[in-house]
């Protein structure tokens, strides 16, 4: 059983998906002490994990559905999408992997002219083949049903093929030690080949993605030349970012 702040304090966790012990004690007008007992227990029950002076929601093992993540902060999101797009220049080549974040992207480059556009959905792709300037391209491999996403070792091979000028990718979560992380080891591995096969990759996603928990590794910061999110962003991405020397774009 959980006593009622313990309650509170986990539906803050699962709306924000982190929390730190100061500002807890603040809110609740109590020791850390207590706090740091509050959140122990709801580790013990498994509902989140601990890190040092707060704590995280547990990450699952599997990605919210697609209606929910389009409808989750979805003004950051184009927000976040212009921004992108603008960073994508008219006539080159492109890896557009699969995600919200991602859709808004391939929406607001609808006015590039000659823009080769290699995507890893086939949702996505019947969305934008009709773009004036496109030339939209999907790999051979096996559709998930849920979402379109296109996943497995054809497909990996294939993209592997071509050497793009861009990549605009997104991720589930980044850990404050810079991993990337994802829910799908299939999605994942075609993501990766994508960023090899990028002379610049751009990782474009919400603020709440970072200090989030997902089971898989998609990679490390060093690894993206640029991240584009909103201003919402927890302090310690900026000086994380400076450490990995990756340009961090903030969208208003």
């Amino acid at each position: 059983m959980l006593s009622p702040r313990q309650r509170k304090i986990l539906r803050l966790i699962e709306d924000h998906h982190r929390v730190r012990v100061e500002d807890l004690s603040d809110q609740f007008a109590t020791t850390p002490q207590t706090i740091r007992k509050d959140l122990q227990r709801l580790a013990e029950m498994h509902h989140i994990v601990r890190f040092h002076g707060g704590a995280v929601l547990v990450g699952g093992v599997e990605y919210a559905s697609l209606t929910a993540r389009a409808g989750d902060a979805a003004e950051q999101k184009r927000a976040i999408a212009d921004l992108a797009a603008s960073r994508v220049p008219q006539e080159c080549a492109l890896f557009l992997n699969s995600g919200t974040t991602t859709e808004q992207v391939a929406a607001r480059l609808s006015g590039h002219q000659q823009l080769r556009v290699i995507v890893d959905n086939v949702d996505l792709a019947a969305k934008i083949r009709g773009y004036p300037g496109f030339e939209v391209i999907v790999p051979s491999g096996v559709v998930r049903r849920t979402d379109g996403a296109i996943m497995g070792a054809e497909a990996v091979d294939y993209l592997r093929q071509f050497r793009c000028d861009y990549a605009v990718i997104g991720a589930a979560a980044v850990s404050e030690d810079g991993a990337l992380l994802d829910f799908d080891l299939g999605e994942v591995q075609v993501c990766r080949a994508m960023m090899a096969c990028a002379r610049h990759v751009i990782l474009a996603l919400d603020a709440r993605k970072f200090g989030r928990a997902a089971p898989v590794r998609l990679g490390d910061l060093e690894d993206v030349h640029t991240v584009i999110t909103d201003e919402a962003v927890p302090a310690w991405v900026a000086p994380l970012c400076e450490q990995k020397e990756v340009d961090l774009a903030l969208a208003s």
